[in-house]
Order: C-alpha cells, then structure tokens, then sequence
C-alpha cells in the first residue's frame, strides 16, 4: 500500500517566493499547490484539503493574520506556518496567538522551513513518508539530521549537509551549477560558481574515500551523485 504525500498550500503574494518553497517541499516529498493571494487560498483550502499551510503575513486586501482568522473561525485546525518581513515582537505575537503553529521571518533558510514543515506535520500524525534518502551505502536520516556511508557516521557543516540533500533527493539527475546555487545557498553569487566547486570537493574528501565513488563532474554541464554502472 503506497502513503499519499503530504499536502501543503503555500500563500504567498511573491511568486519567486512560492516557487523557493514549493520546490524545497516537493524535494522532501511533499505534494503542494501555491496560491497568490488570500482569497485565493482560502478558496484552494476547501478543494485541496491541506494537511498544512504556509502562509505569508503582508498581502494585499486580505492579509495572513485575517485568513487565519478565517480559518479558525470555519472550525479549520490546519497547522499553520507564517512568513513575514516583520520581526517585530508584537508580530509575532499575533501570529502564534491567532492561532498560528510557527512562525518564520524573511529571508529564511528553505532547510530551516522543510525542517520546520515536517516537524508540525510528525506533530499531527501527518508526516509517513520514509525519512531516509539513499544512494549505494550512503544514507541520509532528515529526522535524525544525520549522515553515514557503510555505517559510519560523517560529520557535516550544515552548507554541505544542504549541498547532499539536494544530490541525494535528485540523485541520477545532472544539477547545474546555477541549480546547486538557488536550491543550497538560495542567493546569487554574481555569476561567480565557484563556491558550488569548492563545497563539492569538501563533500567528495568526506564521502567518496572508498568505492564506489558517488559524486561526478559531467563536464560542462554540472554534478551529479549516482552509482556508476
């Protein structure tokens, strides 16, 4: 019997901020679906049945504060997770007393928020999929924040446990330098790739010191992590 992944709703009025979340969550296995604004993602609440929100705080005519609100009053309990520019106390305040779960300031970390995401979804009884990514003996435990090959645990700072996660979920798959750049660092480094090189190669000392190697150069293209036949 295969699990149905869970589902998240992604309200946010600025559509590259959607796109960054709503890739991070579909990486972790997550379906999603995104909504522009607030009205809209109270529509979309009833037809696609989130199993959580997120939700940006400052849109236009109808802010994250008033659909929550809204929600709430509805009879919903949808766990439900605010992105904001306002780091204000009083903000934050609000937020988690209208009854919100958590609550995230821009710009974030699109790791922190998939963390973040999957703990409020392990909280209700939501979160089923399998928490480890795999690749030969190389595995990944995203519960557990820890990685091994053959049995051994590797340590990792957290640049590159972000660099793996994103191998090992499109693992086979060639990635870009510019792809490696906007789903790990998550900014632009003024054309300047080189950051993605030298990270690779700290990978490649800690994961590839015996067979099979996992981490490939495809010249010109980008990095992938795969077991060579």
């Amino acid at each position: 019997m295969t699990t149905a992944p869970a589902r998240v709703l992604v309200v946010d009025d600025e559509e590259n901020i959607r796109f960054l979340v709503e890739s991070g969550l579909q990486l972790a296995g997550m379906e999603t679906l995104g909504a522009a604004d607030g009205r809209s993602g109270l529509a979309a609440v009833a037809e696609f049945r989130p199993d959580l929100i997120v939700l940006d705080v400052m849109m236009p005519q109808l802010d994250g504060f008033e659909v929550l609100t809204r929600l709430r009053d509805s009879g919903s309990r949808t766990p439900v997770i605010f992105l904001t520019a306002r780091d204000a106390t009083d903000d934050r305040v609000r937020g988690l007393t209208t009854g919100g779960d958590d609550y995230m300031v821009k710009p974030f970390a699109i790791a922190e928020l998939v963390a973040r995401v999957q703990l409020r979804l392990q909280q209700a009884g939501q979160l089923t999929q399998d928490s480890i990514l795999r690749c030969a003996d190389l595995e990944l435990d995203t519960n557990a924040y820890r990685v091994s090959r053959d049995g051994e645990v590797i340590e990792l700072s957290p640049t590159e446990y972000k660099l793996l996660h994103y191998l090992l979920a499109n693992a086979g798959r060639v990635l870009s330098r510019a792809q490696l750049l906007d789903h790990v660092w998550e900014y632009d480094f003024d054309g300047n790739s080189s950051v993605v090189d030298t990270y690779i190669s700290y990978l490649r000392r800690k994961l590839d010191r015996s067979e099979p190697k996992l981490i490939h150069t495809v010249r010109g293209v980008g990095f992938c992590l795969r077991v060579n036949e």
